[in-house]
């Protein structure tokens, strides 16, 4: 499968995909907006592998998405800096030619770039000299090439800025072992990581790798200083084996809660109102295992915050900052925690229920744990 063939029809996934950085490029932009106006400076979403803006059966891929995002918006219109890069000149034709075409583009004050560089060390070095306004960062290569630490560094360094790249794990997975390959899974993971990784890989199960490289490229990340990492999944149709991964990288809490909220509801199954984090196709035709075989997250929450917070006294919101960094919970799910814990009698909450709204449980909210 070649990079262009990528782009030949809109695959369920790839919807999705798109979904979620669209849904995130707009929640944060509203959120950094009041900082940058009261300071007149401006944001950027920058798309290094941007591809043709259409898939062949004419869906809207990730640049258009954004793009009618901010035109929707009056502020980012002013605002909104963005830029697209790709090698082909195929694709950036095609994308400027899908940019041109949307209702209102010229609302924006300053029109999309489009360029064709090759992403690699020279690009990495240009972005490492610059300070950067805030910027959403995504990388989405078909494979591994041109992707590395030091690119999500580059941009992730600066106030603001936040990433999300595709993660090829088919690809990368097989490109472990290959010397042909060696300098881009190093560039990616850092040659001494990638290293052990190959060692650690070699009496693996198939689920454990998986569960290694995934783990190793966010401790990787988290140790360059991106503090909040978080990876959703996609898998193929029969549900057998994972695709690849969307991977979210920021250094402020704010965003974490952001884009755990945009990835649940993009999930393609919830057990006990806890998303999976993941979308497989097969889900829907497999309601009855599901009921069957499901595991209780939120019962197994109960128990873990009566177990961390015992003795304590702090918000709801805190127990959520506190508690829920590398976990599937949501804000939504520690309040349906926290108000089952108090019908139980196990916390007391100030206000109580009786003072509260109905079935509310604001981050204001005082917990004691007993």
């Amino acid at each position: 499968m070649s990079n262009q063939d990528f782009f030949n029809e809109s695959s369920e996934q790839s919807r999705v995909k798109a979904a979620i950085v669209a849904k995130y490029f707009y929640a944060w932009a509203n959120v950094i907006m009041p900082t940058v106006k009261k300071d007149d400076r401006h944001i950027a979403y920058i798309d290094l592998f941007a591809g043709p803006g259409r898939y062949e059966d004419g869906t809207k891929s990730t640049p258009l998405l954004v793009l009618e995002k901010a035109i929707q918006n009056p502020e980012m219109t002013q605002r909104l800096v963005t830029i697209f890069n790709d090698l082909n000149k195929d694709n950036t034709f095609s994308l400027e030619k899908a940019i041109q075409e949307l209702p209102n583009i010229q609302k924006l004050k300053y029109q999309p770039q489009i360029h064709n560089y090759e992403v690699g060390n020279e690009i990495v070095a240009i972005f490492e000299r610059m300070t950067l306004i805030p910027t959403l960062f995504f990388v989405d290569p078909w494979g591994y090439k041109g992707l590395s630490l030091r690119l999500i560094n580059s941009v992730l360094k600066n106030w603001g800025c936040d990433c999300i790249f595709f993660f090829n794990y088919n690809r990368i997975n097989m490109g472990l072992n290959n010397v042909f390959v060696k300098q881009h899974i190093d560039a990616l993971f850092g040659e001494q990581r990638a290293d052990e990784l190959r060692k650690k890989l070699e009496t693996l199960s198939s689920d454990e790798r998986e569960l290694t490289i995934v783990e190793e490229i966010a401790q990787a990340l988290k140790e360059m200083g991106g503090k909040y990492v978080l990876p959703f999944r996609f898998k193929n149709e029969q549900n057998s084996r994972t695709s690849h991964h969307l991977i979210f990288v920021s250094k402020h809490f704010k965003g974490y809660d952001i884009m755990k909220n945009v990835m649940a509801k993009e999930s393609s199954s919830s057990e006990q109102g806890v998303a999976s984090f993941e979308y497989t196709p097969a889900t829907e035709n497999q309601q009855l295992l599901f009921e069957l075989f499901r595991p209780r997250p939120l019962d197994e929450l109960k128990t873990q915050l009566l177990q961390v917070f015992s003795g304590k006294s702090l918000t709801m919101w805190k127990i959520y900052e506190t508690h829920s960094v590398d976990t599937p919970y949501t804000s939504t799910n520690y309040k349906e925690a926290l108000k089952a814990l108090e019908a139980e009698g196990l916390i007391e909450a100030n206000p109580p229920a009786k003072d509260r709204r109905k079935d509310s449980f604001a981050d204001r909210v005082m917990v004691r744990f007993k």
